[in-house]
């Protein structure tokens, strides 16, 4: 990390990315946005994973009995061979969903990351999860109602997990494009949220272990000598994590994604207008 980010600087970066990545904004996105507005060096690699083990731990800290109980019932699964428990099958569609993210990962990784150094192309991919929030509503005021997780089949899995792939680009919401696929195959928001911020678990883990692989050599010495930006920004996006979960869950029971599926396009809209202007 840049010997420049300094406390302010780290706690901020650690609200955004706490916020923003549960909140369907797009939290990649954000975090290559707000340090180049404000004239900051880009965070190290280190640095951003380690924001987002943040908001891993507030998934961790909001879901433990959920994960305490998937775990038991998918080792059941497997001794006993069924699945109908459905803690059981919510595990294996995790491990569904995770599939394709994971492939777009290994296979796609230079393009990928390419696009973390074009606020451009955050800003253009910023209108496709305004669109894809946009889209999801129309489909559920077409269709009506909603199923619960526990109703969910595996060719929702796999569609949610294709749209967490799509999010591998800076600007893409993760949160936004997964629930807004699980409400393309008819769940409900709220449920489509948890299955979507469940499903981040094993994603933002993995990546992160990818990441620490890649500066194990470069940047390792990075982790002792600014060990204090890193710390706050961890603890401020995981404590931000935990606020935001709980916050979209309640909101989405009775709220749309409009307000997110606008923000996205006035965001996205004002960030292609600004690059091009600078």
């Amino acid at each position: 990390m840049s010997e420049s980010i300094d406390l302010i600087q780290a706690m901020i970066l650690g609200f955004v990315q706490g916020a923003t990545e549960f909140v369907p904004v797009s939290s990649s996105g954000h975090l290559v946005l707000v340090p180049w507005l404000l004239g900051w060096p880009a965070p190290s690699l280190l640095f951003d994973t380690l924001l987002h083990w943040g908001t891993l731990v507030a998934v961790l800290i909001v879901f433990w009995r959920e994960f305490l109980a998937m775990a038991s019932a998918w080792v059941q699964s497997i001794v006993r061979r069924s699945l109908a428990d459905p803690d059981a099958r919510t595990a294996w569609f995790i491990v569904v969903g995770t599939v394709p993210a994971v492939a777009a990962g290994l296979f796609l990784d230079d393009l990928l990351e390419s696009f973390f150094l074009n606020p451009l192309a955050v800003g253009c991919f910023l209108l496709v999860t305004a669109l894809l929030l946009w889209l999801s509503e129309q489909l559920v005021l077409r269709s009506g109602g909603g199923r619960a997780l526990a109703q969910m089949q595996w060719l929702d899995a796999a569609a949610i997990g294709v749209a967490q792939a799509l999010a591998l680009l800076p600007g893409v919401s993760r949160s936004g494009s997964t629930i807004a696929a699980g409400l393309a195959r008819g769940i409900r928001r709220d449920q489509a949220a948890r299955f979507s911020f469940l499903l981040g678990t094993p994603a933002i883990l993995g990546a992160g272990v990818l990441q620490l692989v890649k500066v194990s050599g470069e940047d390792a010495s990075a982790l002792t000598q600014q060990a204090a930006p890193i710390l706050v920004g961890f603890v401020v996006a995981a404590v931000t994590g935990v606020v935001a979960i709980r916050v979209l869950l309640s909101y989405l029971r009775n709220h749309t994604l409009y307000v997110f599926s606008g923000y996205c396009l006035v965001v996205g809209a004002a960030t292609i207008v600004w690059y091009l202007v600078r």
